[in-house]
């Protein structure tokens, strides 16, 4: 269920988009005031849920501990796995940021033949790493249409995305890499019966709607050329807040505009605001410092002490007919 209504979704948003653009002609809809409303949406909507994640209180240290702790000089403790110390913490999001450190370490567990099984899970690490640094590529390498003059940065990972150079237009490494690993993270939502079990529409909407991004860019380079200069003129025309429709773009480029221009108005209320998440998460961004420092929880008010002394004088005469002792006569 979850992925039908995902996949209509996203072909009734192609469909859409192909209506509007190759029938109706609202050309400049789709090429000017979707991404604009798309990118408001996106940098509002990203600020709101990081000042909201920002203000959420944090009175205790909750640092995941999968490591010795530190305790004293002589015993080894884990520096990143349980960081004690500012430097540690920063090791520890660098890795986990980067590498995806904790996805590296998970496991999974399987029941054959009646028998409990623990193994290692790096097929689903290799996957998101080979999908997240070829998103980030492309993405990189996309820069050159907001530019007049490529920027020697944007050249350089171009040329080392293509250095095989295969075929004209050259075959860029990124997106073999990326085609494969959005159908392996697909197939393991249909094929995984505990994974498929507990997938939502939401779950596979981004999917879908990336793949279709992927395909439609793929098209356009390699299969159903399009205009490239009219292209450059459209980006530059919205970068520098000067849009200009040229004619005959075709109804393929403006598919892969408005499925991008909807990827970046549904994230910041999507899973996918986890690229923002990772900074603010109290599990990884805190020393685990609790048996060095004394942390006074902020939400602590203060508290109006009572003696005993006071308490008996109140209470005496009630005390001594419940016949309990009492220090004063």
């Amino acid at each position: 269920m979850g992925i039908g209504l995902a996949f209509i979704v996203v072909l009734g948003l192609i469909i859409f988009a192909y209506i509007g653009t190759d029938i109706l002609g609202l050309d400049s809809l789709f090429a000017v005031v979707f991404p604009y409303a798309a990118l408001l949406i996106f940098v509002i909507g990203f600020i709101y849920r990081v000042v909201k994640w920002g203000k959420s209180p944090v009175p205790f240290r909750i640092p995941t501990t999968a490591g010795q702790q530190f305790s004293l000089p002589w015993i080894k403790y884990s520096k990143i796995d349980n960081p004690a110390t500012g430097w540690g913490v920063a090791l520890r999001m660098f890795f986990e940021i980067a590498l995806f450190r904790s996805l590296f370490r998970n496991t999974k567990a399987e029941i054959l033949n009646g028998r409990l099984y623990i193994g290692s899970n790096k097929w689903l690490w290799l996957g998101a790493l080979a999908f997240h640094y070829s998103f980030l590529i492309i993405l990189i390498r996309h820069l050159r249409f907001f530019a007049a003059q490529t920027p020697w940065c944007v050249s350089i990972i171009d040329s080392v995305d293509s250095f095989w150079q295969i075929g004209l237009p050259m075959l860029y490494m990124t997106d073999i890499v990326i085609a494969a690993a959005l159908l392996y993270l697909l197939g393991r939502r249909i094929f995984n019966p505990q994974v498929k079990y507990i997938s939502l529409p939401s779950d596979y909407f981004p999917l879908f709607l990336i793949i279709g991004i992927v395909a439609t860019g793929i098209l356009m380079r390699y299969f159903a050329r399009v205009d490239i200069t009219s292209i450059k003129e459209l980006a530059l025309g919205l970068a520098y807040l000067k849009p200009t429709v040229p004619k005959g773009i075709g109804s393929l480029f403006y598919i892969h505009l408005f499925l991008v221009s909807v990827l970046f108005a549904y994230f910041p209320f999507s899973k996918l605001m986890h690229m923002g998440g990772v900074f603010l998460s109290p599990t990884r961004n805190l020393a685990n410092n609790n048996r060095m420092k004394r942390h006074v929880n902020p939400w602590d008010y203060p508290v109006k002490h009572r003696h005993y002394e006071e308490y008996e004088d109140e209470f005496r005469e009630k005390m001594k007919k419940a016949g309990i002792p009492v220090e004063k006569e």
